[in-house]
């Protein structure tokens, strides 16, 4: 996908940081639309195809963490959250909102730039439907290797970009423990404490979907002193 191609919308009541953004994403390359608020974000995603939202968090009306949280109910479209606060708390809220991640005002235009290559990279590519698919069994999961899917039966199970990424780390190496440090380092992450507990957050949105009891983990376990492995039937 060129960047061209690529279709951002930007959610911020501020009208001077959605101009500025808008601005400096087209200069390199982005197609971007914005809103001024969730309720009008959603009314342009009711028409339009997104392939990311940068969605900011204190906005009025409904916030950008419940919208999140609403959006990611019937999409699976990456979201960045923009927000003021900078408290550990506040961005794992966003992150077990749905976020795929969190940057921090005031910032650099070049970090954000950054940060949506970062999470367009980890969004799977479309494979060729006829390579022969790998796949692992995980009770009544099965999820194909080669084109990075899940799915229950016949229906696909929607994971977001960061957990459709963990998935690909996870499946190469199953029955493998991997730590957060090396778990933030695939993701193209900054390394830090933050984001290894962003790490947990992921991981504990991905077991909901994986597992029976999330709880009591059978395919995605916490190996102690070591990380996390999968471990496929």
């Amino acid at each position: 996908m060129s960047l061209s191609d690529v279709h951002l919308l930007i959610v911020d009541d501020d009208e001077r940081i959605r101009g500025l953004l808008q601005k400096f994403l087209m200069r390199h390359g982005f197609l971007v639309s914005s809103a001024r608020d969730a309720a009008h974000a959603e009314r342009i995603l009711s028409g339009l195809d997104f392939d990311l939202v940068v969605l900011d968090v204190m906005m009025p009306g409904e916030d950008g963490v419940s919208f999140c949280r609403r959006l990611r109910e019937t999409r699976d479209l990456p979201i960045l959250l923009l927000t003021a606060k900078n408290e550990t708390d506040d961005r794992v809220a966003g992150l077990e909102a749905g976020a795929d991640d969190y940057l921090a005002k005031p910032f650099e235009p070049k970090e954000l730039l950054l940060r949506i290559n970062s999470i367009l990279r980890r969004v799977p590519a479309t494979e060729p439907a006829d390579i022969a698919p790998k796949v692992l069994h995980l009770g009544t999961l099965r999820y194909d290797v080669e084109k990075g899917s899940l799915w229950h039966g016949e229906n696909p199970v929607r994971l977001t970009a960061t957990e459709s990424q963990l998935m690909r780390i996870f499946s190469r190496a199953p029955g493998e423990a991997m730590s957060r440090t090396k778990l933030v380092e695939d993701l193209g992450r900054d390394g830090g404490q933050a984001q290894e507990r962003a790490v947990d957050v992921q991981i504990t949105r991905l077991r909901r979907k994986l597992e029976a009891d999330p709880k009591q983990p059978r395919y995605l376990q916490t190996v102690r002193g070591a990380g996390y492995m999968l471990s496929p039937d």
